[in-house]
């Protein structure tokens, strides 16, 4: 069993020193992703495996480590990439000068359209529990617990903003707020399918923007 691990890990390491920058392998990894993704949404992360992956794919396990060394690899690397981008929109939407009901606006939009861009990835990671995750991946969820301060602070500095600017009547807490925003679009994740949908993401964005901004005014 060791040699046959040791071989896996010596034809991965091979094929990453050759191929890691290449198009083909870039494209074999996103097309493991998305499988993954699928399987992940079906049995959620503690349920998937590389061989449910392998059998989404119609492939042998062994191929897939190639690209990859374990399923927590595949999912925080997707996940962090994505979550990394949405914290650096967000931070320009708030810094940038449109008045601070516009920006929420924007970041409400933006937030819903990359749940579907990514979807299901966001979602599972929304459901996860950040404390429950092994030693091996503690470095990762430090990560990201930053990552997803970043982003509240950012949606909380716009409400901020706004009772400051009076686009926004003093309700309270920014804080809590901004929390209660990010819950009600995090909530998405229950029952939000975007090929299903009959309100394509961006739209249910202003929705849910409109019933924000409308009790903010």
């Amino acid at each position: 069993m060791k040699a046959k691990s040791s071989n896996i890990s010596k034809r991965r390491a091979a094929a990453k020193a050759k191929d890691t920058s290449s198009k083909i392998y870039q494209r074999r990894r996103a097309e493991i992703a998305v499988a993954a993704a699928r399987v992940f949404n079906k049995k959620g992360f503690q349920g998937t495996t590389i061989s449910a992956v392998a059998e989404e794919l119609q492939i042998d396990r062994a191929s897939i480590y190639y690209y990859i060394s374990s399923k927590e690899e595949l999912f925080d690397e997707v996940i962090r990439e994505a979550s990394e981008e949405n914290v650096a929109k967000a931070q320009r939407i708030q810094k940038s000068d449109a008045r601070a009901s516009e920006k929420l606006r924007t970041l409400m939009v933006e937030l819903m359209a990359s749940y579907a861009a990514t979807y299901p990835l966001l979602y599972i990671y929304i459901r996860e529990d950040l404390t429950q995750v092994s030693d091996t991946r503690s470095k990762w969820a430090s990560q990201m617990r930053k990552i997803n301060r970043d982003y509240d602070n950012a949606v909380t500095a716009i409400i901020e903003e706004g009772y400051k600017d009076g686009s926004f009547k003093d309700i309270g807490s920014p804080r809590l707020v901004a929390y209660g925003i990010l819950g009600m679009l995090n909530w998405t994740n229950r029952w939000f399918t975007p090929s299903k949908a009959k309100v394509p993401p961006r739209e249910l964005g202003e929705m849910f923007a409109n019933l924000v901004i409308s009790g903010l005014e």
